[in-house]
């Protein structure tokens, strides 16, 4: 039976019902006779406490709330992918078809199509014992993506009857079970999930493989692992959402889930046109045959976009119960924590530091908590890796939701507004970010790349800190004083900078580059470091080798070498010995 109440009081999507009336607590609620989404959020004996995520305006006292019985939930079945929903999983297509250009309040719509005919092969027959994460169909859900429709982690049983491999809705019946109370139970290609509880897995695992992205700052100089986590803090205009772009494009995951949180409008419009025009490097065919985004820009009701991470996570998970890598790009988390300032402020609760809540750590944290590389129920292995975007005002890393999310993130890549106006891009600044997978990823690196990746890495990153202290002197008293030795490391630094740490995302070689390659372009700087460092301890002047133009052709790598020609790298070694010896004739 549904229980009922009446609303007592209204303050913004927050919405008040006097007494105890038997709600539950996170128990999902319709509201007012538009039948508007809510969720009872507090509960006490003489007030019931409920926020709306739509838009609130012409509710009054009086009007009916009306309970569902069952928590927020997502529903998981095939469709998801390529759709294109709103905080609370309704799909925006669909929503424009009944409402136009604006969501209207109120409207219904199935998250996922019911009518359409999708051909599923069953994988279970009579007799099989199953449980939760089994699988019992298969349905190519888009070129790029196999569905695999798994068993809730709650149901387990006997397999007592199966349909014929066919065409099928996500709510037709294509197997029957018997529990283990001897109950029958229909299992359709659907199954919902309640957004707030990760979904359970066997055991997980440590960090040990990288999750390739094909940037050289980020690959080699601040690796993430599969099933880990990052953050992209940075100023308006440096860059955060292109290189989350260029993540979900080249990166190594199998499916991509897009959470547009709090965004402007017309970004939010630009980014799901772009990604609907992107196609996918791997195999030809549109990103969106293995994307899905979750839209909800600054206007929208903020209780939704405080649900939309948990919406975006959850689809992450119950696809990487099938065996898939999942990466989700969260944009921007500065904002879905501004929607739970505000619902806060409408509760009366103690404000913390500048008005955020005080559990705003806790809600990080166990967002952040849901990435990893995962055993799931079915034997098979999956990870999400999470990759957020922090928004800090005026550029301010000390501000409270960066500074929380530094405690919970293991890989920091902060955006640096003076590289991004020196259109210097990935605009991220190598002497204030860091990852913590290094050592965790060692051995993979070790293994599958080569066995001097890490100390050149090592090497490269020392060589760009000593240019940050030479800078420092610099500015006080000029280069020209500067010993022969420390303008070479400015010299070096200077190739690195250009010539490895840039990168050109409209470049067809440099976009992606390889693990393989990046090494190699690690080696050939470094060659040109030790052999430079040999002539300098000859006494030869800096000038001098300023005047050959290897230092520029060293640069130019990026550009004239494809990754499928990894031979030349040969030519530049015997280049740089070319130099060595021009040198020593010359001034010998």
């Amino acid at each position: 039976m549904n229980i009922t109440g009446k609303i007592s009081g209204i303050n913004g999507p927050v919405i008040y019902l006097s007494g105890n009336l038997g709600f539950k607590m996170g128990e999902m609620v319709l509201v007012g006779k538009d039948r508007l989404v809510g969720e009872v959020i507090a509960l006490t004996k003489s007030k019931t406490t409920i926020q709306v995520y739509e838009e609130t305006t012409g509710l009054k006292p009086g009007q009916e709330v009306i309970s569902t019985g069952a928590a927020i939930s997502v529903t998981l079945a095939p469709g998801i992918i390529g759709n294109i929903f709103d905080g609370i999983e309704r799909p925006l297509k669909e929503i424009s078809k009944q409402s136009g250009a604006f969501i209207s309040r109120g409207v219904s719509v199935e998250s996922l199509d019911t009518a359409k005919m999708w051909d599923v092969h069953i994988t279970v027959k009579e007799g099989d014992k199953i449980y939760g994460g089994s699988i019992i169909a298969e349905v190519q859900e888009t070129t790029a993506i196999l569905h695999k429709s798994m068993v809730s982690p709650d149901i387990s049983g006997v397999v007592t009857k199966v349909a014929p491999d066919g065409k099928y809705t996500i709510t037709d019946t294509i197997v029957t079970i018997k529990d283990n109370n001897g109950v029958e139970k229909e299992l359709s290609l659907t199954q919902k999930w309640p957004i707030r509880i990760p979904r359970p897995v066997n055991k997980r695992f440590s960090a040990d493989r990288p999750l390739i992205t094909g940037q050289r700052i980020l690959d080699t100089l601040f690796p993430i692992a599969k099933g880990g986590t990052a953050a992209i803090p940075g100023g308006f205009g440096t860059g955060k959402t292109m290189t989350q772009h260029q993540l979900a494009k080249w990166s190594d995951a199998d499916i991509i889930v897009y959470i547009g949180c709090g965004e402007r409008g017309n970004e939010m419009t630009e980014v799901l046109e772009d990604f609907s025009k992107l196609v996918d490097p791997k195999s030809g065919n549109p990103l969106l045959d293995r994307t899905t985004l979750i839209a909800n820009t600054s206007n929208m009701p903020v209780a939704a976009r405080e649900a939309s991470i948990y919406t975006g996570i959850t689809l992450a998970e119950y696809y990487r119960d099938m065996g898939y890598h999942v990466a989700i790009m969260a944009d921007s988390t500065s904002r879905w924590a501004e929607a739970l300032r505000e619902l806060s402020g409408r509760l009366e609760e103690m404000p913390a530091e500048e008005g955020f809540p005080a559990y705003l750590a806790s809600r990080l944290s166990a967002f952040y908590e849901r990435a990893g590389f995962m055993e799931n129920l079915n034997g098979t292995d999956g990870s999400v890796s999470i990759i957020g975007a922090v928004s800090p005002q005026g550029g301010d890393f000390s501000e409270p939701v960066t500074q929380n999310t530094k405690r919970f993130v293991r890989c920091f890549w902060a955006l640096d507004k003076s590289l991004a106006y020196a259109r210097h891009f990935p605009a991220i600044q190598w002497l204030t970010s860091y990852s913590d997978y290094l050592n965790d990823l060692a051995p993979w690196y070790l293994t599958n790349v080569g066995d001097n990746f890490v100390e050149c890495r090592g090497k490269i990153l020392n060589i760009l800190t000593q240019e940050s202290q030479l800078n420092e002197i610099v500015k006080l008293i000029g280069s020209d004083v500067l010993p022969d030795d420390q303008k070479l490391v400015l010299e070096i630094a200077r190739v690195i900078r250009l010539g490895f740490v840039q990168q050109n995302a409209y470049h067809p070689s440099d976009t992606y580059v390889p693990l393989e390659k990046q090494l190699k372009m690690m080696e050939t700087i470094l060659y040109l470091y030790d052999k430079s460092k040999q002539l300098i301890n000859m006494n030869m002047p800096m000038s001098v080798l300023r005047a050959e133009d290897i230092y520029e052709k060293v640069i130019s790598i990026k550009y004239d070498v494809a990754n499928d020609e990894l031979y030349k790298f040969e030519e530049y070694k015997k280049m740089i010995d070319t130099f060595y010896h021009n040198v020593m004739e010359k001034n010998g």
